[in-house]
């Protein structure tokens, strides 16, 4: 099984990811975990990509596009990925679309979380209080990521509407819910 989680900054991918993997047991494929990897580990890559997610924009489709690939390769044998903060946009769609084909493996749904702007930001705030990463402390930057995601990564939704695999689920409820909620699509998916 193959999902993407879909969804605006703060929305709570990453939680629902954890609470995914341990559930379903499948792989993490989170772009922002591998680049801050590459951040901490000092690369060239991840001075570049450090950069530009300081000033709020996206990272190359090019090098998030290999860091995927590499992770599904070495990763042949397992029960499926979860795709966490990639597409964030239509063109990456298409390379995952393609990346898929390559591996011999298909996305099976693509789970959207709504929630409502201003509720992002109060989640934003509250993640900056106790978070150690500088982009979730600057509220310029955080104004920033919202727009980037209304303008460039919103229209992934469509792309996975046209193709019938796309669900949404209210992202505004309790953490638990929003869970029920992703486990009933997700059981419905494995049958």
């Amino acid at each position: 099984m193959n999902i993407i989680l879909f969804g605006p900054p703060y929305a709570g991918k990453g939680t629902q990811s954890q609470n995914i993997i341990e559930k379903y047991g499948l792989i993490h494929l989170s772009t922002g975990d591998l680049l801050r990897a590459e951040m901490k580990e000092g690369t060239e890559l991840g001075k570049s990509a450090q950069k530009l997610i300081n000033d709020g924009f996206l990272v190359p489709d090019e090098v998030v596009i290999g860091m995927i690939n590499n992770k599904i390769k070495s990763n042949k044998h397992s029960k499926g990925f979860i795709f966490d903060g990639f597409p964030r946009t239509v063109p990456q769609a298409g390379a995952l679309d393609h990346l898929c084909k390559e591996n011999g493996i298909s996305i099976n749904v693509v789970i959207g979380l709504t929630v409502e702007k201003d509720e992002l930001t109060k989640r934003a705030v509250l993640r900056g209080q106790t978070s150690n990463r500088a982009d979730d402390k600057d509220p310029v930057v955080i104004g920033k990521r919202i727009v980037v995601y209304q303008e460039e990564t919103a229209p992934v939704a469509n792309y996975y509407q046209k193709k019938g695999i796309y669900e949404e689920v209210d992202g505004m409820n309790t953490i638990e819910q929003v869970f029920r909620d992703i486990s009933v699509i997700l059981d419905s998916v494995k049958k």
